[in-house]
C-alpha cells in the first residue's frame, strides 16, 4: 500500500494586488473617468473592508490507497480577491473556492511530499540519578524540563523504559506526567525492578531521553544466612490442568549455595498459598499440574540453602487454566441483522454421519523439550460430530516398539499436551490417538526420535574482565562469555574494594550482555571485580578478578592553551610563552605543539617535531622585520586538544631597550577577599644590567590606574598583595582574580603522640590528577633528608617534620595543582618554634609529675623506709629499686594514693650511698634519687641503731650457713639482747652469738640428680662459647664429665670447667676451626649415666657469628648517678672481628656528637661517651650499640643526674638522745600502704661488717 499525506505547503494561494485592480479599471474606461469616479470611489470603499488573506479552510487529508492507484485529493480556500492555488506535482481542476488534484496511476512513493513537523527543543533542568535501595522500600525517578516553544496542543509524550521494555501503569508502576514534569514511582520495590531506567520525551519533531540506573538489593532474610528471593517469575505453555513457571536465581555473593527451589501457588480471588513441590527442585523451571480448568492462579518461587528459606519472589502475573485451542473451536451464524449464534464446530450438523469415531490427528511434534518432559501438539482431525473428542498420547523408548499409553485416566481435549516423568538423556516417540463415544481412531504417524535435555551443569566461568573509567563515581565493566554457555540466562557482576575481600553485589537480577556500568562507587577509591554466569541450573565459578581500577572520571582531550606572549627577540627568534590549558582533561599535560604563520596568510606550519614539555620555548630561523602568529596544541593520554587562539602579531626586531623584559607565569596562590600572593619568574630578556627588584601594581577592575603595591622593589619573586577586588599585573602582564570561597588555612601543631611538628591542610576542593605541593618561602621542598615527610591522603595532605631544630623557622605554603586556586600558607616564626620544639620534647620524653620526692623513714627495729608519691598512677605501673647502681627487689604500691615504697630491714654504714627509684606507667617515666653520703648519712644511720638499742632483743645477723673442711655444717646467728654503745673507735658492736653444728652431714644419702639435667644449649661469652646444661642443683663434688668426640676434657686454659648451683657449664675459650665437633656431658649418679649432646660441627658460620660478632666485654653499670655541673665518662671495653661500630642513643633517639657530648673509639676495643656539665635534662636511659657484620648487641644504662645538696650544719654528737634532731630531718611520710593480700615483704640476710 502507498501512503499518501496531503501537505498544504505544496499548494500556495496567491491574492492579487489591490493596485494592479485599480490601474486596469482606469485604462478600462478612460474617456468615462470623470463620471464614473464616483463609483469606483464607491466600489473601493466597499472593497477595503473584504480584502483578507488566503487561507484553507479544509486541507488536504491524508489517503492509504494501494501502488498504481489513481486518488483525488480535494481542499477549499478562502481569500479576497481568489486566490491562486498551485500544486507542486500535478494540474488540478477547480469550482470556486472547491479545489481538486487527481494523481495518475503511476504516481509512487518517490513523489511523496517531504512533511515539516513543529521542532519542539526540551531543555532536562533536573534529572534522575542512579538509585540504591532494597527490596520492600519504594522509589521515585522525577525529571522536569522546559518546551521551546510550549504548545498547550503539542506536548510531548513522556514515555518509560526499563532495559528497553516500555513501562504502563500497573499495580508495580505509577506514571505521572504533566505541567512538565514527569515521575514514575515503584511504590514496592522487588529485585525484579532493577535495570537501566530510560526517559524518553517524544515528539514529532524528534525525541529527548535521559537514564539512571535502579539498583535494588536482597532485603532482611528471614533467616540469617538465607539466599535472597529469586526474580523473574515467568509463564508458559498454560493449559487446562497444568502451565510451566520458570524464574531467575538470586545471586550468592556471601550466602551458601543454593540447594534448590519451592514453587508455590494462590488461586485468584484468595489469599491461600500452597506449596507445589514436596522436595526443592534445583533447576529453574517447574511444570505445575493438578490445576482447575477455567480457573485462574498466581505463582511465586523461594529459594533454598542449608541456612533456610528465602522470601518468596514477587507473585506472577494471574493466569488462567484454559485450553489455548479453544477460541479456535468457536464457530458463528450470521441470523440476519446483528444477532449471531455462536457455537462450536463439534456442535454443528455436518456431512460427516453419526456413530463414527473420528479420523487419525495429523502433523505431530515436540514444540519444547526439557530434561524430563517434552510438550507435544498436534493437528486435530476434520470432526463436526456433536459427539465430545479427546486424545491418547502413546510413547515408547526409540529403539523398542512397546508402546505405552500416558494418560489412561485423564482424556486430553486440546491438540497440545506436556509429557512428564521421562527419562534425562533418553530418546523417545510418540504417537496420537483421538477418540469419542463410538470408538478410537488409528494412531498417527509416529515422531521421529525425540531426546530429552541432558543436563550439562552450570555455565563455565566468564573470560577476562576488563574495567574502564566511566565517571567519578562509575566504572564501566566488560568480560569475555564463557566458553560453555549452558543456556546462558545472564551474568552477575560483584565488587571488592583493593585489598578487604569483601565481596558485594554491583547488580541484583541476572545482566544480559557483556558490558555493565556500576554505579554508587566511592570517587579515588581503587577497586575489583569479578563476574559470574548463571543459567537455570544456577551460578558458574567466579571469573579472574579484573585489574585494580581507581575511580575517577574518564580521560577527555585538554583545553586549549591561551595568552601566548612573547618574552624577547633577537631579530633571528622569538622566545614564547603560554598558559597551560584550563582543563586537562582528567590526565597530565604532557607536550605541547607550536604552530606558525605570517601575518595576513592562512597556511599553518608547525616549528618543531619533537613535543614540548615545558610552556616556555625559543622559536628560531625567523625572518628579521616579519611578522608573525602562533598558536599552540595540549596533549594528554586522551590525545590532542584545540589549537589555542592565535596570538598578536609579532614583529621579528631585535630587542634593544635598557630595561627588562616582562615576567612570566605569573601565578596567584592564597587569594582570599582582602589579600593574594603573587609569584612569577624572572625576565628571559634581562635589558643593560643584572635585575636588581621587582614592584608589582595593582588597579581597580574597570580603570587603568594603577598603584604600586610594594614602594621598596623585592629580590624574591613572590609578593603578598592586599587589595579590595582589583586587578594585578607584574610589568605589563595582566590577570583577573577570583575568589574562591569555602577555602581552609594551613594548621599547625604538635602532635599529641609522636611529638612530630605538623602542619596540615585540606584542600576543599579536588579534581583528576590534583596534587599537593608544598613550599618553603614559596620555594618547593625537595630535600627530605633532615626527616621531613609528606603524607597525603584524598584530600588531606600533612607536612611532618620528624627531626625538627631550630633553624626551620620561615613561610610554609601549599597549593593543590587542577584546582581553582586552591592554597594556602603559615608562618613559623623562631619564637613560635621553639615553643613547638619544647612541647614536642615533652610528648616525646614524659614525666610523670611526683607529689613528693624519693624520701626515708626510720621505722622500728631499725627498718628503713624509702617512699615516694606520684600524682596519679596505674595499676600496670612498673619500678626499680636501685641502692649504689644494684637494683633491688619488694617494692610496692598503692594505686589510689599514688605511693611506691621499699622497706629496708636493716639499715647499716654498708649502706651509705646513693638510692633511686625508677617509676615507667604507660609511656610516663620519673626518677627521684636520694643522697645518704657523709654527713647526710651519719643522722640516717644513729636512727637506726638507736631503734635497734630500744626495741628489746632482736637479731643483729640472720641464721647462715657454714661448711667446714670435715664436712660439717654450722648454722650460725647474731642476737643483740642490750642497746649498742660506741666503741673508741666510733663504730657500734654488739654480742650474743649463737651455733648450732651439724654433724656427719656428708653421710646422707644424695638423690639422683642427673635425671632433671636438660639439654645443652649455647651461649656466648666475652672469651667464647659457654656450652651450658641446666639442672635443679649442681656441685663441683658431682661426678659429671665432659667430652669433645671421643676425647675427655678436664680443666685447663683452653676449656673451664665450672657451674653454678643450677647448672653445669664448660667455656671453650678462644675457640677455632678445630673445635668444631660434637659435645656431650656425662652426669653419674649412684642409680644411672646420664647423657646430654650437643653437635658443633655444621660449616661454621653460626660459631662465627657467637665468636667474632660485636660484643660488649664489661665496665659499664646498670646505674649511675652523678650531680650537677660534673663531667659524667661512661667507658668500656668492646670486641668482635672485624672491628665493631659503636653508637649511642639517649631515650631511643641518636646521640649527635658535638661539644658536650663526645664519643670516641679508641683502637677499635675503648668505647665511651662523655658529657660535660651535666644538666638535669641529661637524665634518661642511655644504650650503647655495638655492631658488625656478624651482629652485636646493646646495653642499657640509666642516668640520673642530682640536684648538689649543701652539707649539714648540726651534726648528731651524742647517741642515744631522744630529744635530739637527726639533720636534716627526714621528709613527712604518709602511712605506708596495705601489702596486697598474698604478698609479703623478704629481708635480705645482712652481711658481716669488715
Amino acid at each position: 500500500a502507498l501512503s499518501i499525506t496531503g501537505n498544504t505547503d505544496c499548494i500556495q494561494p496567491v491574492c492579487r494586488d489591490k493596485t494592479n485592480t485599480q490601474y486596469n479599471s482606469k485604462q478600462a474606461a478612460p474617456n468615462t473617468l470623470n463620471s464614473t469616479s464616483a463609483k469606483m470611489l464607491d466600489k473601493y470603499v466597499r472593497e477595503g473592508p473584504m480584502i483578507r488573506g488566503p487561507k484553507f479552510l479544509a486541507r488536504l487529508r491524508s489517503h492509504t490507497v494501494f501502488e498504481h492507484t489513481p486518488v483525488k485529493l480535494f481542499c477549499t480556500v478562502d481569500g479576497f480577491p481568489m486566490p491562486i492555488v498551485k500544486c507542486n506535482h500535478q494540474p488540478y481542476s477547480h469550482h470556486s473556492y472547491i479545489h481538486s488534484f487527481f494523481l495518475s496511476p503511476n504516481f509512487s512513493a518517490a513523489m511523496l511530499p517531504k512533511i515539516h513537523y513543529t521542532k519542539i527543543n526540551i531543555t532536562f533542568l533536573e534529572k534522575f540519578g542512579p538509585v540504591f535501595a532494597t527490596e520492600g522500600e519504594s522509589a521515585s525517578l522525577t525529571a522536569t524540563m522546559t518546551l521551546t516553544p510550549n504548545l498547550a496542543n503539542l506536548q510531548p509524550e513522556a514515555q518509560w523504559y526499563r532495559d528497553d521494555t516500555r513501562l504502563f501503569d500497573s499495580k508495580w508502576v505509577k506514571i505521572e506526567t504533566g505541567r512538565g514534569v514527569t515521575t514514575l514511582t515503584l511504590p514496592n520495590l522487588f529485585k525484579d525492578d532493577e535495570g537501566l531506567y530510560t526517559l524518553r520525551m517524544v515528539t514529532k519533531g524528534g525525541t529527548a531521553e535521559h537514564s539512571a540506573f535502579v539498583s535494588v538489593s536482597d532485603g532482611p532474610p528471614p533467616v540469617p544466612g538465607a539466599p535472597g528471593a529469586p526474580m523473574d517469575i515467568k509463564i508458559h505453555d498454560a493449559n487446562r490442568d497444568y502451565v510451566i513457571v520458570s524464574w531467575k536465581p538470586p545471586n550468592t555473593t556471601t550466602e551458601g549455595p543454593i540447594l534448590g527451589y519451592f514453587v508455590d501457588k494462590c488461586e485468584v480471588g484468595t489469599e491461600n498459598w500452597t506449596q507445589c513441590n514436596d522436595h526443592p527442585i534445583k533447576i529453574c523451571k517447574y511444570p505445575v499440574s493438578g490445576l482447575f480448568e477455567g480457573h485462574s492462579y498466581y505463582f511465586r518461587v523461594r529459594a533454598v540453602n542449608s541456612h533456610g528459606i528465602s522470601k518468596p519472589s514477587r507473585m506472577s502475573d494471574p493466569i488462567a487454566a484454559l485450553d489455548p485451542t479453544e477460541f479456535a473451536k468457536l464457530h458463528a451464524i450470521k441470523l440476519g441483522g446483528k444477532i449471531d449464534v455462536v457455537s462450536y464446530h463439534d456442535e454443528v450438523e455436518g456431512d460427516v454421519a453419526e456413530g463414527k469415531p473420528p479420523g487419525a490427528p495429523s502433523g505431530i511434534n515436540a514444540s519444547e523439550t526439557d530434561r524430563t518432559y517434552v510438550v507435544l501438539s498436534w493437528k486435530a482431525p476434520a470432526y463436526s460430530s456433536k459427539a465430545p473428542m479427546w486424545y491418547y498420547i502413546e510413547k515408547c523408548l526409540a529403539d523398542t516398539g512397546a508402546w505405552q499409553r500416558v494418560n489412561t485416566q485423564v482424556p486430553i481435549r486440546s491438540p497440545r499436551y506436556a509429557v512428564f516423568d521421562l527419562a534425562e538423556g533418553k530418546q523417545y516417540k510418540f504417537r496420537v490417538v483421538s477418540a469419542n463415544m463410538y470408538g478410537n481412531s488409528e494412531p498417527s504417524e509416529p515422531t521421529g526420535p525425540i531426546e530429552t535435555q541432558e543436563l550439562k551443569g552450570v555455565p563455565s566461568a566468564p573470560g577476562q574482565v576488563i574495567s574502564t573509567r566511566e565517571t567519578d563515581t562509575s566504572v564501566l565493566i566488560q568480560w569475555a562469555p564463557p566458553k560453555e554457555p549452558n543456556n546462558l540466562i545472564g551474568y552477575y557482576i560483584d565488587q571488592c574494594v583493593k585489598g578487604s575481600k569483601d565481596w558485594t553485589s554491583a547488580n541484583h537480577k541476572p545482566h544480559k550482555s557483556t558490558k555493565f556500568v556500576v554505579s554508587g562507587l566511592t570517587k579515588g577509591e581503587t577497586y575489583v571485580f569479578r563476574v559470574q554466569a548463571i543459567n537455570e541450573l544456577g551460578l558458574s565459578d567466579e571469573s579472574q578478578e579484573s585489574a585494580p581500577l581507581t575511580v575517577k572520571a574518564a580521560l577527555t582531550i585538554p583545553s586549549s592553551p591561551y595568552d601566548i606572549g612573547l618574552l624577547n627577540c633577537d631579530g633571528h627568534s622569538m622566545v614564547l610563552n603560554w598558559k597551560k590549558p584550563l582543563h586537562t582533561g582528567g590526565a597530565k599535560i604532557k607536550e605541547y605543539y607550536v604552530d606558525k604563520r605570517r601575518s595576513g596568510t592562512t597556511m599553518w606550519r608547525e616549528v618543531h617535531i619533537p613535543p614540548l614539555t615545558e610552556r616556555l620555548y625559543k622559536v628560531e630561523g625567523l625572518t628579521e622585520g616579519a611578522v608573525y602568529q602562533f598558536h599552540v596544541y595540549a596533549a594528554n593520554l586522551a590525545g590532542l586538544g584545540t589549537a589555542s587562539k592565535q596570538s598578536a602579531d609579532f614583529t621579528c626586531e631585535a630587542w634593544t631597550m635598557p630595561e627588562p623584559g616582562p615576567a612570566y607565569n605569573l601565578t596567584f596562590t592564597e587569594v582570599r577577599d582582602n589579600s593574594l600572593v603573587v609569584e612569577w619568574q624572572k625576565p628571559v630578556y634581562a635589558g643593560s644590567g643584572p635585575i636588581t627588584g621587582y614592584h608589582v601594581e595593582y588597579a581597580k577592575k574597570g580603570t587603568s590606574e594603577w598603584t604600586t603595591a610594594n614602594q621598596t622593589a623585592v629580590s624574591h619573586r613572590f609578593f603578598k598583595v592586599r587589595y579590595n577586588q582589583n586587578i594585578l599585573r607584574t610589568c605589563l602582564i595582566l590577570f583577573m582574580v577570583h575568589f574562591f570561597e569555602g577555602f581552609q588555612e594551613v594548621s599547625c601543631g604538635v602532635d599529641e603522640k609522636s611529638g612530630d611538628i605538623v602542619m596540615s591542610f585540606e584542600s576543599c576542593q579536588m579534581n583528576e590528577g590534583s596534587q599537593f605541593i608544598w613550599k618553603k618561602d614559596y620555594k618547593e621542598i625537595t630535600d627530605f633528608s633532615k626527616g621531613v615527610v609528606i603524607k597525603t591522603e584524598g584530600s588531606h595532605s600533612k607536612l611532618i617534620f620528624k627531626n625538627a631544630d631550630k633553624e626551620d623557622f620561615g613561610t610554609y605554603s601549599v597549593s593543590v595543582t587542577n584546582t581553582e586556586g586552591v592554597s594556602s600558607s603559615y608562618k613559623i616564626s623562631a619564637e613560635e618554634l621553639a615553643k613547638m620544639l619544647a612541647l614536642s620534647y615533652d610528648i616525646r620524653h614524659p614525666i610523670i609529675p611526683l607529689k613528693s620526692e624519693l624520701a626515708y623513714k626510720i621505722l622500728e627495729r631499725g627498718r628503713m623506709r624509702f617512699w615516694l608519691q606520684a600524682e596519679e598512677i596505674s595499676s600496670n605501673v612498673t619500678y626499680k629499686f636501685f641502692a649504689n647502681n644494684k637494683e633491688l627487689s619488694g617494692m610496692g604500691h598503692d594505686v589510689s594514693t599514688g605511693i611506691i615504697e621499699f622497706i629496708m630491714d636493716h639499715f647499716t654504714e654498708e649502706n651509705e650511698g646513693t638510692f633511686t627509684c625508677q617509676i615507667t606507667d604507660g609511656g610516663g617515666k620519673a626518677q627521684s634519687s636520694l643522697v645518704l653520703i657523709g654527713d647526710a648519712y651519719v643522722p640516717s644511720l644513729g636512727l637506726s641503731l638507736l631503734h635497734l638499742s630500744t626495741t628489746g632483743p632482736h637479731f643483729s645477723e640472720f641464721l647462715s650457713l657454714q661448711v667446714g673442711e670435715d664436712c660439717s655444717v654450722t648454722l650460725v646467728c647474731k642476737v643483740n639482747t642490750r642497746p649498742a654503745y660506741p666503741a673508741a673507735d666510733g663504730k657500734y658492736v654488739s654480742d650474743s652469738d649463737f651455733k648450732c653444728a651439724l654433724h656427719n652431714f656428708y653421710h646422707l644419702p644424695s638423690p639422683p640428680l642427673g635425671a632433671s639435667a636438660a639439654e645443652l644449649v649455647i651461649n656466648c661469652t666475652a672469651t667464647g662459647i659457654q656450652l651450658q646444661c641446666h639442672m635443679k642443683y649442681y656441685t663441683s663434688e658431682m661426678n659429671i664429665t665432659w667430652y669433645h668426640g671421643e676425647t675427655k676434657l678436664s680443666h685447663s686454659d683452653k676449656a673451664v670447667i665450672g657451674g653454678t648451683p643450677s647448672m653445669a657449664t664448660m667455656e671453650v675459650i678462644e675457640p677455632m676451626e678445630k673445635d668444631k665437633g660434637m659435645y656431650s656431658i656425662m652426669i653419674t649418679d649412684p642409680e644411672n649415666t646420664h647423657k646430654r649432646k650437643l653437635d658443633l660441627s655444621g660449616d661454621g658460620q653460626y660459631l662465627l657469628t657467637l665468636i667474632y660478632r660485636g660484643k660488649v666485654v664489661g665496665g659499664l653499670p646498670d646505674v649511675v648517678t652523678i650531680m650537677e655541673k660534673k663531667t659524667l665518662s661512661l667507658t668500656c671495653t668492646v670486641c668482635g672481628d672485624p672491628k665493631p661500630q659503636v653508637s649511642w642513643l639517649k631515650n631511643g633517639a641518636d646521640v649527635e656528637p658535638d661539644d658536650q657530648y663526645v664519643v670516641s673509639l679508641d683502637q677499635g676495643k675503648f668505647a665511651s661517651l662523655t658529657i660535660k656539665g651535666v644538666t638535669m635534662e641529661d637524665s634518661g636511659r642511655y644504650t650503647m650499640i655495638v655492631q658488625n657484620k656478624y651482629g652485636g648487641e646493646s646495653v642499657d644504662i640509666v642516668v640520673s643526674v642530682t640536684a648538689v645538696y649543701h652539707k649539714l650544719l648540726d651534726l648528731l654528737r651524742a647517741i642515744p638522745q631522744p630529744k635530739t634532731q637527726p639533720a636534716p630531718s627526714p621528709a613527712p611520710s604518709p602511712a605506708p600502704p596495705k601489702a596486697p593480700t598474698g604478698r609479703g615483704v623478704k629481708s635480705p640476710t645482712p652481711t658481716r661488717r669488715k
